[in-house]
């Protein structure tokens, strides 16, 4: 099973970003975002909301609860 920090570097490769992208998407550090990537610090809310709005997709989906990317289902 996919955790949600498999999912946000998923994401994240598939666009062909770098964390440093995604970290400026976020208004934090490629530092900080890499903690999330690598599960040492828990993504908050605020943005995995983010996230989920820049990709598209559900929170669901990042979190593994569902296979399904598509955010308007």
């Amino acid at each position: 099973m996919e955790t949600y920090c498999d999912k946000i570097r998923e994401l994240r490769q598939h666009r062909g970003l770098k964390q440093a992208d995604v970290a400026k998407i976020l208004e934090t550090t490629q530092q900080v975002y890499s903690r999330y990537e690598n599960g040492v610090n828990a993504l908050p809310i605020h943005h995995l909301i983010t996230l989920c709005l820049y990709y598209g997709v559900s929170a669901d989906y990042v979190l593994g609860l569902t296979n399904e990317a598509d955010s308007t289902k």
